[in-house]
């Protein structure tokens, strides 16, 4: 099977097959082994301060943390030798979050975010992502470290 079809599989396992991202509306914009990029719209139930109308730090970091772990999965798809469908699914398994850092630098106000991830390293155990978030003026919200489990 060919690499770029698996990773292409992987954004929509990210986005079909997981409630809390359905919920907030997540759509691939691009990934590859060395980028990703998600996007989605404003909704009101993820305000986390009803008098500025903003994001909630919960959701801005959830989707930093997305966008670093679909890039993980495809770095880990990368680096395989072997791309049949079942060792893809053992390797990916034991993808998972070991360390996040968030960084919090403007109020999440906008009609449209786009979060995009940028790989750091990735090696045999972890992969780590440098990851921003911005709105649809091009305004940077947040950005993030993300340290994750790949083997």
């Amino acid at each position: 099977m060919n690499k770029e079809v698996l990773i292409q599989q992987v954004g929509e396992v990210f986005v079909n097959n997981m409630p809390f991202n359905q919920l907030l509306k997540i759509a691939v914009v691009s990934l590859s082994p060395e980028h990703a990029k998600i996007a989605f719209p404003w909704q009101d139930v993820l305000i986390g301060n009803p008098a500025q109308k903003i994001l909630h730090g919960g959701v801005i970091s959830a989707a930093l943390d997305n966008v670093g772990g679909m890039l993980a999965a495809a770095s880990v798809i990368d680096k395989l030798s072997d791309v049949d469908i079942g060792s893809v699914q053992q390797k990916l398994a034991t993808l998972g979050t070991i360390d996040m850092r968030t960084d919090y630098l403007r109020p999440g106000k906008g009609e449209k975010f786009i979060a995009s991830a940028t790989l750091i390293r990735s090696g045999n155990k972890v992969c780590v992502c440098r990851m921003e978030l911005h709105n649809e003026q091009g305004v940077q919200i947040a950005f993030g470290t993300g340290t994750y489990l790949v083997g």
